[in-house]
């Protein structure tokens, strides 16, 4: 078979590899699409060193059929359209023990820890299997992982119907958010981001949208005024490593300045820098402050909701490029990140 392999730091090369072998735990899967996600782009550059190794075949969004199933796994046959959760735990540390999945002490992905679906075809354990509808679209299954960590994050944060909400960041994880809180209130949501294009993205593919663009105005001004003082109930930040912007606080302290009394931050964006967060703000406010990471069993619902036309996967996609040409597709994504929030990858 054919895969695009990452056989150094920022070289992926479209090669011929061995179809996987499968045991009997596992179905071996013709992918369909692959979908390239932000934490592709740091093993791409070797960032995830020495979690990661070269050569790999990244990939841990991608859906697509079985053609072969072992002979221990059940529920499943060939021709079965698929989109894959990448997740495996350790079933032993503290939160295994208590089913929490998402904090397990040696958490690994497919695709990250071991070969995943940048490829014609990948074995895949049973357990990671979710079927999909007739009208979900193959290019659609790739998207279904990364909707899911949007349901998760409303999820960990208590989002209820009627809530008011602020994501801080509208690039992939907080598009997928605000897919996902869409299915969940109806109320006005605050997009925050630095980038204009974003921020149009998310006003024009759903109503009650506010965007407010970060370097022409204090988010957390804006968003109290905005609210007449009250502020919202929930605050997501999903920014990640923010780019500094003048005189205003890091996004996760302007997350504990836009929520009302006894209101909720969830914390999900990946960052190595520290946050200067004054700790009786959020005290004053008897408020809570939770994490968000990957997914915890909520395939079923984002699958669901996208074969019941409540989700719009097509506003996050910016392109479609097949498989061999993954090296332009992540020299895209490096060199104009305002102009490309997914690209997917056809085999």
């Amino acid at each position: 078979m054919r895969a695009s392999v990452l056989t150094e730091y920022r070289r992926v090369v479209w090669q011929d590899v061995e179809v996987p072998r499968i045991s009997d735990s596992e179905v071996l899967v013709k992918v369909g699409y692959a979908s390239i996600c932000g934490s592709d782009q740091h093993i791409f550059n070797g960032e995830f060193h020495p979690r990661t190794s070269t050569p790999l075949i990244m990939g841990h969004e991608f859906g697509g059929s079985i053609v072969e199933v072992g002979a221990g796994v059940s529920g499943f046959r060939v021709g079965d359209r698929v989109a894959v959760d990448p997740i495996y735990w350790c079933g032993r540390c503290p939160a295994c023990r208590l089913q929490h999945y998402p904090a397990c002490s040696s958490l690994k992905l497919l695709g990250v820890d071991s070969d995943g679906g940048f490829a014609e075809y990948a074995a895949v354990k049973g357990f990671m299997l979710h079927k999909i509808d007739d009208n979900i679209s193959d290019r659609h299954a790739a998207m279904i992982e990364l909707l899911s960590i949007g349901f998760h994050a409303c999820k960990r944060a208590g989002l209820g119907q009627g809530d008011t909400l602020a994501i801080f960041g509208s690039g992939r994880v907080g598009q997928s958010i605000l897919q996902a809180a869409r299915t969940i209130t109806d109320r006005t949501i605050f997009m925050v981001d630095i980038l204009a294009s974003r921020l149009e993205l998310a006003r024009n593919t759903w109503d009650r949208v506010v965007a407010v663009n970060a370097r022409q105005q204090d988010p957390a001004a804006a968003v109290r005024e905005l609210t007449k003082g009250r502020g919202v109930d929930v605050a997501i930040e999903a920014v990640g490593h923010a780019q500094p912007v003048a005189e205003q606080a890091h996004p996760v302290c302007q997350c504990v300045d836009v929520i009302r009394g006894a209101g909720t931050v969830c914390v999900l964006g990946l960052s190595d820098q520290p946050v200067p967060l004054v700790m009786k703000n959020l005290i004053w406010k008897e408020a809570r402050l939770v994490a968000s990471r990957v997914t915890h069993g909520e395939f079923r619902e984002t699958i669901a909701h996208l074969s019941g036309g409540r989700l719009k996967p097509d506003a996050l996609i910016s392109c479609e490029m097949p498989a061999s040409q993954a090296q332009q597709a992540f020299d895209l994504l490096e060199s104009r990140p305002q102009d490309y929030l997914k690209i997917l990858l056809s085999l």
